[in-house]
């Protein structure tokens, strides 16, 4: 595992150890790396929402859409 060094200023280095002891987190480090995660986690949706706009029109989905959708169900059982 690889390591880094980070300098916070007072505040936040406090609200960090108190979160590290509200959560139970073993140590700030794993606050921190749970933060990254989440992160991570949110480009991933982020990026997907973006790929879904960047495809161009979609299709309307009304009730007749969903309609569609249970016939086609009940047709295929």
């Amino acid at each position: 595992m690889a390591t880094m060094n980070i300098s916070l200023p007072d505040d936040l280095r406090a609200f960090a150890d108190a979160q590290v002891h509200a959560h139970l987190y073993a140590s700030s480090s794993e606050y921190v790396r749970e933060l990254i995660r989440r992160d991570r986690e949110t480009s991933v949706v982020r990026e997907a929402v973006l790929e879904g706009m960047r495809s161009g029109e979609g299709s309307r989905m009304d009730a007749d859409y969903f309609d569609g959708l249970r016939a086609s169900v009940r047709d295929a059982s």
